[in-house]
């Protein structure tokens, strides 16, 4: 495979040469990194988001949209397809680098971790990325500064002028859309917890619904959480049949199904530490066995979300 940080730099490119066309802006800072503002102070919009989840998934994945509905009203969907589920999510579109450099905080998703290879799914796939150009992708309210790009250069081992670093508010429509995308990574992710081996699932495809915009961070990661706990469905295929595992995957198998994310949140004083990881999951989830049986788990739930998305 090739380098996952050199696949993303070539859409990175795409997305500075239609900066104008994406209504996205880019800014080089004083030590030479890259930031292109998806949408903390640009506007954005759903074509920089499919964009923004491609680099994210390092061009592994097909990333479009289609039309769905919700509660009976017409709803854009993002729908996410990748042959190569443990690179391209696991190990890349993850949301797994938590940025706390002084007062800046947000998270990183996106090849750069591979890079880096501290977290477990690294060690369970088996892949380290070797590159000396990297991308991560952040999500805060605050554009990333110099003490960020020179903390992911120091951890990646590059070049603080090699570092290009997309950033989105949870708050916009890059932030809805890129979210939405996320609903076959969390499927996978969930399985890698449950303790099944990330590189026996060959292929996944999820579907999720685009939240509302909400420029209010917490009604932002409150409704676009709802869109995938309750409206994002999946379908994996595998080569190893683990029954029992497979019924743990939806969000419907967790205690707290039926809450509204806000609230999810709220209860544990918005300390993300605190709230159980086994929550972020999709609605429904179908499981292939290549040459065996079939399962399907869970359940969607459109009251919820038409309460969620204010319709």
């Amino acid at each position: 495979m090739e380098s996952l940080n050199r696949m993303a730099i070539e859409l990175v490119d795409e997305a500075l040469d239609f900066a104008e066309e994406l209504r996205i802006r880019a800014f080089e800072l004083d030590s030479g990194a890259t930031v292109i503002d998806f949408g903390v102070d640009a506007l954005g919009g759903v074509e920089a988001g499919l964009l923004l989840a491609e680099i994210q998934t390092a061009g592994l994945a097909t990333v479009q949209t289609t039309m769905g509905e919700v509660a009976g009203t017409p709803r854009q969907y993002v729908e996410l397809t990748t042959d190569h589920p443990d690179l391209a999510l696991l190990c890349s579109q993850k949301a797994g680098w938590e940025l706390g450099v002084g007062n800046y905080a947000g998270l990183g998703s996106g090849p750069a971790r591979a890079l880096v290879g501290q977290e477990s799914e690294f060690e369970a796939v088996g892949f380290y990325d070797e590159f000396d150009m990297t991308v991560l992708a952040v999500e805060s309210e605050e554009l990333p500064h110099d003490p960020v790009a020179e903390h992911v250069a120091d951890l990646a081992e590059v070049d603080q002028g090699s570092v290009f670093l997309p950033a989105f508010a949870t708050g916009s429509t890059v932030g809805s859309v890129t979210m939405a995308a996320r609903a076959a990574e969390l499927a996978v992710f969930r399985l890698f917890e449950l303790g099944y081996d990330p590189r026996n699932v060959v292929s996944a495809h999820g579907s999720a619904p685009v939240a509302p915009v909400a420029y209010d961070e917490a009604t932002a990661m409150g409704r676009t959480n709802d869109a995938i706990a309750y409206g994002g469905e999946v379908h994996l295929r595998v080569t190893d049949d683990e029954p029992d595992s497979f019924a743990e995957v939806p969000s419907s198998a967790t205690e707290q199904y039926g809450q509204p994310f806000e609230q999810v949140f709220e209860d544990a004083d918005w300390d993300f530490y605190e709230v159980d990881e086994s929550v972020f999951a999709p609605a429904r989830v179908t499981i292939d066995v290549l040459g065996g049986p079939t399962y399907v788990h869970g359940e969607t739930n459109e009251a919820l979300l038409a309460e969620s998305f204010d319709l």
